[in-house]
């Protein structure tokens, strides 16, 4: 009887041992989850902070009080353009607008208004007598109830205040 090792098969040979090699993330899998990781946060990840000032309570006529949800200057809905009115009557309403891109996505590119989630803020156009277009000037009406005038297609606002807003 030969003695073998059990290491030895029945030739006499031992097996070839196969070094384990530890598993790897292929290359194509990480650079998949990163650009998932960014599209998610250039679509809707928290982009800044949130204004914490409080509501002002009666401090005089709507034109001096300080706005309620950011730090821009404040402008009454009696010193709005009849438009612009208009504009927010419709808004209050629920439509119908008078433009396809009325009720679409403010992007907020500027970085003039308070930075908020994607989606946050939608725009709809204030008509300008006189212009074939949607002209310049626009409200921009955020999630949480707060309305922004611009007449100069977003190269300053100011936060709506007063009694209609």
């Amino acid at each position: 009887m030969l003695d073998r090792s059990p290491a030895e098969d029945a030739l006499g040979t031992k097996p070839k041992v196969r070094p384990v090699k530890p598993s790897r993330v292929p290359v194509w899998l990480v650079a998949l989850v990163a650009l998932v990781a960014v599209g998610w946060f250039l679509a809707g990840a928290p982009i800044g902070t949130v204004s914490d000032e409080p509501t002002p309570a009666d401090r005089g006529s709507a034109v001096n009080v300080d706005s309620r949800f950011s730090t821009l200057d404040a402008v009454a809905v009696e010193e709005l353009p009849d438009e612009a009115r208009t504009t927010l009557s419709l808004i209050g309403a629920g439509g119908p607008y008078p433009f396809s891109r009325d009720n679409s996505i403010f992007q907020n590119r500027e970085r003039i208004l308070p930075l908020r989630d994607s989606g946050h803020y939608r725009e709809y156009t204030v008509i300008t007598p006189g212009e074939d277009d949607r002209g310049a000037r626009r409200v921009v009406a955020g999630a949480d109830g707060e309305l922004y005038y611009t007449d100069d297609h977003y190269s300053s606002f100011r936060e709506i205040v007063g009694d209609d807003s």
